[in-house]
């Protein structure tokens, strides 16, 4: 019903844009109205525009300013600062406008899982028990993200921990399109993770890889120079030891080494350590990058035998306990690792997601509230709610 009885005029001040660098004051002095109906449980109420709704002090593209500033990857008491409101209207605005951006993922084809730091672990209680003491529980502080590897989704969510459970809930929380979608999963060497995906995606195949095992092989290298180091020396590398002076070197893949840097490397090995374990470690990590490289030129699946061959029989040979580990690792997660090799799928957007969540965190100087930051990482990582602005520069060069 329209009112045509007028009662007074009120002044509303609602907090709008900047103007010019400095904070706009603007005045509204509206109409407030009698309802005549009997029936309507409101005796009076006031003018609105679609920029101020009713009951709001803030403009509607203050708010959507706030949002976006927040979105962009700036801290909320930055944007409040800038835009001269409080740190709850800056939180209320972009809880607003996620709720809006954010929907159900879709179902992808190919999904990556990997794990993150949400802050350091603590020790809470876990109540009283029968003895009358209190057991304390460390808490986990790692989050398993969950990304769109070949899709324009990006973060598709977290959940808690690292855990088998903790994935399976998400992926149950899920619906049955998105768990029949999903055809490969691209994870690193967890078996928490691989056991999940057996478990609530019995269809998919998993994949791990090449970034994971050189990983690997690195931390082989590593560990067998520190070993010999000190059974030669008894103590550990200094600065006037050439395998502690050449550690980087060793850890350098092969072409990009130089012609001098490779003979400081391979002599100072030669000269220093008797037993050679430590070039046959190296070795064995060229001759897995090698078996990982083979994806990246569609390497054939004889070349691959081939090449997979000539690491086992080099590591076998080699009698190296660090070695026969690392082996037995690759044979344990070789499925996995052909599938890689074969599709070529890796993990790099995942990484590329992760550094997106660690610059969140570190222009927020940490988060306290896990939905506020699970928010705020979805809303900085997702690939659809980016602006223009965020992607292109506004001011020509």
């Amino acid at each position: 019903m329209r009112s045509t009885s007028g009662k007074d005029w009120v002044l509303t001040r609602p907090r709008d844009l900047p103007c010019g660098g400095e904070v706009a004051a603007v005045q509204w002095r509206k109409r407030r109205w009698r309802c005549r109906t009997p029936d309507c449980p409101r005796q009076t109420f006031t003018e609105q525009v679609g920029q101020v709704p009713a009951g709001m002090r803030t403009t509607t593209r203050l708010r959507a300013a706030l949002a976006v500033a927040v979105e962009d990857g700036r801290d909320q008491s930055e944007v409040a600062a800038a835009h001269g409101v409080s740190w709850p209207t800056v939180q209320r605005a972009m809880v607003v406008h996620a709720a809006a951006e954010l929907v159900e993922p879709e179902p992808t084809r190919v999904l990556g899982m990997d794990e993150t730091r949400f802050g350091r672990p603590r020790w809470l209680p876990d109540g009283h028990h029968d003895d009358g003491r209190i057991r304390w529980v460390r808490t986990d502080p790692s989050e398993t993200g969950f990304v769109d590897v070949t899709g324009g989704q990006a973060l598709l969510g977290q959940v808690d921990g690292r855990t088998s459970a903790a994935v399976q809930s998400w992926l149950a929380a899920r619906t049955d399109e998105f768990r029949v979608g999903v055809e490969v999963v691209v994870i690193d060497p967890h078996a928490g993770y691989a056991a999940a995906v057996r478990a609530a995606l019995p269809d998919a195949q998993v994949a791990v890889d090449h970034v994971h095992l050189v990983l690997l092989a690195n931390k082989a290298v590593t560990a067998v120079r520190q070993r010999v180091t000190r059974d030669l020396l008894g103590r550990r590398g200094r600065k006037i030891d050439p395998a502690w002076a050449n550690r980087r070197l060793l850890l350098r893949g092969r072409e990009r080494l130089s012609e001098a840097a490779l003979a400081r490397m391979w002599n100072g090995c030669v000269d220093h350590d008797p037993s050679g374990q430590i070039l046959t470690a190296w070795i064995a990590k060229e001759e897995l990058r090698a078996l990982c490289a083979t994806a990246a030129r569609g390497g054939h699946p004889s070349e691959i035998r081939a090449r997979l061959w000539a690491f086992y029989r080099w590591c076998a040979d080699a009698d190296i306990g660090e070695l026969t580990t690392l082996a037995e690792t690759i044979q344990t997660w070789w499925p996995a690792i052909d599938v890689f090799l074969t599709s070529g799928l890796t993990n790099a957007r995942t990484e590329g997601t992760n550094r997106l969540i660690k610059q969140v965190k570190r222009a927020a100087c940490g988060f306290r509230n896990r939905d506020n930051y699970r928010r705020r990482v979805r809303l900085h990582c997702t690939r659809h709610t980016r602006r223009l602005s965020a992607r292109n520069p506004t001011v020509p060069a």
